[in-house]
């Protein structure tokens, strides 16, 4: 599992991003990934899955 912090996420549009805590990149994030609710700033944790676009967080969880 990676952890990481919440850097942005919109309710609204349903999607955001994680910056990891180990290699300071970041990754998309979409409300079906989630397994908690979450705000920026929360710490998570996540695992990666390939996109359309590149790595995207799945299965993300407060840490």
């Amino acid at each position: 599992m990676n952890q990481g912090k919440v850097k942005f996420f919109n309710d609204d549009k349903g999607f955001g991003f994680i910056k990891d805590s180990a290699s300071n990149q970041e990754y998309f994030v979409h409300v079906s990934a989630l397994i908690d609710e979450i705000r920026e700033n929360d710490e998570v944790t996540y695992e990666l899955k390939e996109g359309k676009k590149g790595m995207n967080a799945v299965n993300v969880q407060l840490a």
